[in-house]
């Protein structure tokens, strides 16, 4: 590894205790990696929740905001609702200094979903801008309505943790009635593992024996770049525990405009 890319990425040995979550919308915390969140908390790690939004109905947030506390009640992680006339990086920002987090999860900025990718890009602005600490934060990246283009951590689980992920999600009755995200919980966790030995750790890698997967991207920002890290299968325990090897650049794409936007453009 060159001095540059070392720079800023040698410091992050150590247990993390403080995990930042940052949820489009109210059931976000549980669909996005929730079973990796639930199994930081298992661990010992505090998990703030950060509701960005409560929705796009004004009429439904109240509604939204008693199924979001009652979630987070039942996942044991820190619920903090967003003001939304304050700037999302700034308040990102904020909450990483006030309560020391060494760990940040959000959607990926090429997700799909325009508010889902908004909040991916504000996360991306906050951990950068934080580039000087020692250490940064370290960004963990989900997707949803799109897929990550190179996932890097793989976290197994097993039936136990799939229905407390569940029972998480199940307060949200009023999304479920809309629509079953049961059934995507489920069979999202599933293909996950068929598909997540290979797509992390290389095509013709062995299966692994848990039967469900969460996959995610993890990114640390350097002196000079973003960059990948080394894929490995997560330990919750310590989640951060090995100083991270950069294997390839991917400030590209961090920044790069997503295929959501260019297609709002040309519309």
């Amino acid at each position: 590894m060159t001095e540059a890319r070392s720079r800023g990425l040698s410091s992050f040995i150590g247990a993390v205790r403080t995990v930042l979550h940052l949820s489009p919308h109210p059931d976000d915390e549980v669909l996005g990696a929730g079973a990796t969140l639930l199994a930081l908390r298992d661990t010992g790690h505090h998990v703030i929740n950060l509701a960005v939004t409560l929705g796009s109905d004004e009429r439904e947030r109240p509604r939204r905001l008693h199924e979001v506390e009652r979630a987070c009640q039942r996942a044991g992680f820190e619920l903090v609702v967003h003001d939304p006339g304050r700037d999302l990086a700034a308040a990102v920002r904020a909450l990483i200094a006030e309560r020391g987090a060494g760990l940040v999860v959000a959607p990926s900025p090429h997700d799909g979903h325009p508010r889902h990718e908004a909040v991916g890009r504000a996360a991306r602005d906050a951990v950068e801008a934080e580039r000087g600490a020692d250490p940064p934060p370290r960004l963990w990246l989900w997707g949803l309505w799109g897929d990550l283009p190179r996932p890097t951590l793989y976290h197994g689980f097993d039936e136990v943790l799939m229905r407390q992920a569940i029972h998480v999600l199940e307060a949200h009755a009023g999304e479920l009635a809309r629509n079953d995200y049961r059934d995507l919980l489920r069979a999202r966790a599933t293909a996950n593992r068929v598909l997540g030995a290979e797509r992390v750790f290389g095509w013709g890698a062995p299966r692994r024996d848990q039967p469900f997967a969460e996959l995610l991207m993890e990114v640390v920002v350097g002196q000079d770049d973003w960059w990948t890290t080394t894929p490995r299968a997560l330990d919750v325990k310590r989640p951060l525990e090995d100083p991270p090897e950069p294997t390839a650049a991917i400030g590209w794409w961090l920044h790069a405009p997503s295929f959501t936007d260019r297609g709002a453009a040309r519309h």
